[in-house]
């Protein structure tokens, strides 16, 4: 599925482009979703678990873009990727009324607006598809990503203890959301 360009102003005066990602990208996605998991514990991978080949990345977007059950956005400033974001729209007959989404922003570009345009986007996709829940996971003790998704509406459905252990042995929680539409 494709995503029409957008520009969007961030609250320091820069534009940013949001856009569908296209094989060209495949490296700098690559290197962005291991930069970002690098920067916090709070996204679901560590950066070596990002072992795809560019080839193999240039394959998933290629299958992504003619996906009708996938949107995917990258976020855009010169010529830098600096985050992306994805929904997926479920298809089973019991299940089909729901979508599940993801964000991830390198951190040098936190507190700019990024995230909430992408997901205004997402939100904006899914009631496009008709869809009536949207739903996310974040990982417990995400604040910054709690709040942004409070203030779209989403609420705390659900809580899986223990759902990640991180290197130093320590637990963290997973927290569902979902946002009804």
């Amino acid at each position: 599925m494709l995503f029409d360009t957008k520009q969007i102003i961030l609250k320091d005066g820069r534009t940013a482009v949001l856009r569908s990602p296209c094989v060209e990208d495949a490296e700098k996605m690559l290197c962005c979703c291991r930069q970002c998991s690098l920067e916090t514990d709070f996204l679901s991978r560590y950066p070596e678990e990002w072992s795809l080949t560019i080839a193999q990345e240039e394959t998933w977007i290629t299958r992504l873009r003619s996906s009708s059950d996938k949107l995917g956005i990258v976020c855009c400033i010169n010529e830098d990727l600096v985050g992306s974001c994805e929904i997926n729209f479920h298809t089973g007959l019991k299940t089909a009324h729901r979508a599940s989404i993801a964000i991830a922003l390198l951190k040098d570009y936190w507190n700019f607006g990024i995230g909430s345009a992408m997901l205004a986007e997402l939100v904006d996709a899914a009631q496009s598809h008709g869809i009536e829940i949207i739903d996310l996971d974040l990982i417990d003790g995400n604040e910054r990503a709690m709040h942004l998704y409070k203030k779209f509406g989403f609420h705390v459905v659900a809580e899986i203890p223990n759902a990640f252990k991180l290197k130093d042995g320590s637990y963290l929680n997973e927290i569902h959301m979902q946002k009804y539409l």
